[in-house]
């Protein structure tokens, strides 16, 4: 990147994307000037030297100023969410994440930042057509008519209109993604907010270390998805912040599994086979959803390619070398934490 490229901020940096995206920009020479995360700073995931590293609430404007002032891109990752098992139950705090998103846009537009990057779900598209496990791909227009995930889909959605409208009414470029269930090393692994890879790894570890050999899977395991490699996740924004697409596009993989599919594949990376029993009671998301790279394709030339089985090698490792760090990872806390964390 050369010396006139622009000045950046990254919003959420403090996440597991973020977290990604701050270093990879760092990595190509991008000047990031700041680093924005509500969480204080020892609860990052990942922190970048030479970078101002701030912990700001942004869902309060004046913090959004303090954020968006003196650089030309923001990226905005921040958002109060999790996996299946945290937006299910907790649909006020996924909904009041459009508080950030309002007081940032209106922050750069004050601030006179150039271009906006919105990171958006697949969580926006219509629920109808993602009610059987061999669902045809999603299209960008398969967002309408309205039916969203409740809660958290909902907005995402109003989101993503409100960066349509800033951009026509005010003239500040947006650029919108849509993620597929990104997934990697140095994400959230235990604790409630995990995604289906992380806690898959971490229940089929748990099931080894504890000789139970056994695993407890949320839904019947039927359930389709599909799970997009972080380093795809990270080029891909890259691609669309920097590109002329102002409509929101797909970012993921299009390679299908099931739940029992992925369950598979962690269980070969670990060399056991477990017995698996199934909770119907759990939350479970939709019975299928993945990613029409049509558009992508098209605009970009390019679409996520990393294999889901090399992905997941990659990140069970990281799981596993995270407990054996943890000194009190005894015995007692696998049997606690493999019962009740979710897929």
């Amino acid at each position: 990147m050369d010396i006139e490229s622009p000045k950046v901020v990254v919003c959420g940096a403090g996440g597991f994307i973020g977290g990604h995206l701050v270093k990879d920009l760092l990595a190509q020479g991008v000047r990031v000037v700041r680093a924005v995360d509500v969480k204080p700073l020892k609860d990052w995931h990942q922190v970048a030297a030479g970078v101002e590293n701030l912990s700001l609430d942004l869902k309060q404007k004046r913090h959004c100023l303090t954020a968006t002032r003196g650089v030309d891109q923001v990226y905005q990752l921040a958002a109060d969410m999790g996996g299946m098992g945290f937006i299910e139950k907790n649909k006020a705090l996924c909904m009041l994440n459009v508080m950030t998103n309002t007081n940032l846009l209106l922050a750069a537009c004050e601030t006179g930042v150039e271009r906006f990057f919105y990171a958006s779900s697949a969580c926006v598209y219509n629920a109808d057509r993602q009610t059987h496990a061999n669902v045809i791909a999603l299209k960008e227009q398969d967002a309408y008519p309205a039916m969203p995930e409740d809660g958290y889909g909902w907005e995402k959605l109003f989101s993503e209109r409100m960066c349509r409208h800033f951009e026509e009414d005010f003239g500040l470029i947006c650029r919108v993604a849509r993620y597929h269930n990104v997934y990697g090393p140095n994400g959230t692994w235990r604790g409630g907010r995990e995604k289906a890879p992380a806690a898959i790894c971490r229940k089929v570890i748990e099931a080894r270390m504890s000789g139970l050999h056994e695993i407890n899977i949320w839904g019947d395991g039927h359930q389709t998805r599909s799970f997009t490699f972080i380093d795809d996740c990270i080029y891909g924004t890259q691609r669309i912040m920097n590109s002329n697409i102002n409509e929101p596009i797909n970012l993921g993989s299009s390679e299908l599994v099931s739940i029992n599919q992925l369950v598979d594949i962690a269980e070969e990376i670990a060399g056991i086979r477990l017995r698996r029993t199934y909770d119907l009671t759990a939350p479970r998301g939709v019975n299928g959803r993945n990613s029409d790279n049509t558009m992508i394709m098209d605009r970009l030339g390019w679409e996520p390619s990393i294999l889901l089985r090399d992905g997941m090698e990659k990140t069970y490792r990281w799981i596993e070398e995270q407990i054996t760090k943890v000194e009190d990872y005894t015995d007692t806390e696998v049997s606690a934490v493999y019962a009740g964390t979710a897929i």
